[in-house]
Protein backbone atom coordinates (compact mmCIF):
# COMPACT_ATOMS: atom_id res chain seq x y z
CA UNK A 1 0.00 0.00 0.00
CA UNK A 2 1.15 3.34 -1.01
CA UNK A 3 1.24 5.92 2.01
CA UNK A 4 -0.49 9.13 1.47
CA UNK A 5 2.46 11.21 2.08
CA UNK A 6 3.59 9.80 -1.67
CA UNK A 7 0.42 10.54 -2.63
CA UNK A 8 0.43 14.29 -1.62
CA UNK A 9 2.69 15.91 -4.37
CA UNK A 10 0.49 14.08 -7.29
CA UNK A 11 -2.79 15.22 -5.91
CA UNK A 12 -1.85 18.54 -5.32
CA UNK A 13 -0.81 19.12 -8.74
CA UNK A 14 -3.77 17.77 -9.92
CA UNK A 15 -6.06 19.54 -7.88
CA UNK A 16 -3.92 23.12 -9.51
CA UNK A 17 -4.46 21.35 -13.18
CA UNK A 18 -7.54 21.19 -13.02
CA UNK A 19 -8.41 24.57 -11.40
CA UNK A 20 -6.28 26.27 -14.32
CA UNK A 21 -7.98 23.90 -16.82
CA UNK A 22 -11.70 24.84 -15.83
CA UNK A 23 -10.85 28.14 -15.40
CA UNK A 24 -9.43 28.63 -18.86
CA UNK A 25 -12.65 26.68 -20.58
CA UNK A 26 -14.87 28.85 -18.10
CA UNK A 27 -13.38 32.50 -19.64
CA UNK A 28 -12.62 31.20 -23.35
CA UNK A 29 -15.71 29.09 -24.17
CA UNK A 30 -18.99 31.09 -24.84
CA UNK A 31 -21.83 29.05 -22.42
CA UNK A 32 -22.41 32.38 -20.65
CA UNK A 33 -22.15 35.09 -23.11
CA UNK A 34 -25.92 35.36 -23.61
CA UNK A 35 -26.78 35.75 -19.82
CA UNK A 36 -26.50 39.39 -19.58
CA UNK A 37 -28.24 41.47 -22.11
CA UNK A 38 -28.88 45.19 -22.62
CA UNK A 39 -32.42 46.66 -21.80
CA UNK A 40 -34.69 47.61 -24.42
CA UNK A 41 -35.43 51.14 -23.96
CA UNK A 42 -32.33 51.73 -21.79
CA UNK A 43 -32.16 55.51 -22.86
CA UNK A 44 -35.57 55.71 -21.66
CA UNK A 45 -35.24 53.41 -18.86
CA UNK A 46 -32.31 54.99 -16.51
CA UNK A 47 -33.77 58.33 -15.74
CA UNK A 48 -36.98 56.86 -14.25
CA UNK A 49 -34.18 54.87 -12.28
CA UNK A 50 -32.11 57.88 -11.03
CA UNK A 51 -34.96 59.36 -9.95
CA UNK A 52 -36.41 56.61 -7.85
CA UNK A 53 -32.87 57.20 -5.56
CA UNK A 54 -31.62 53.48 -6.29
CA UNK A 55 -28.39 52.75 -4.39
CA UNK A 56 -25.78 50.62 -5.84
CA UNK A 57 -26.46 46.68 -5.55
CA UNK A 58 -27.93 44.00 -7.11
CA UNK A 59 -32.07 44.24 -8.13
CA UNK A 60 -34.33 41.38 -9.35
CA UNK A 61 -36.82 42.23 -12.04
CA UNK A 62 -39.91 41.48 -11.75
CA UNK A 63 -39.29 40.57 -7.79
CA UNK A 64 -42.73 39.45 -7.87
CA UNK A 65 -43.66 38.46 -4.00
CA UNK A 66 -41.15 39.89 -1.53
CA UNK A 67 -39.90 37.01 1.01
CA UNK A 68 -40.39 39.87 3.85
CA UNK A 69 -44.28 40.42 3.03
CA UNK A 70 -44.90 36.58 3.50
CA UNK A 71 -43.70 36.46 7.03
CA UNK A 72 -46.45 37.07 9.90
CA UNK A 73 -45.37 40.61 11.76
CA UNK A 74 -45.50 38.56 14.87
CA UNK A 75 -42.41 36.06 13.62
CA UNK A 76 -40.42 39.06 13.06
Amino acid sequence: MVPLTALLLPLLLAAVIVFVASSIMHMVLPYHRSDYRQLPDEDKLLPALRAAGLKRGLYMFPCGVCICSRIAPTKI
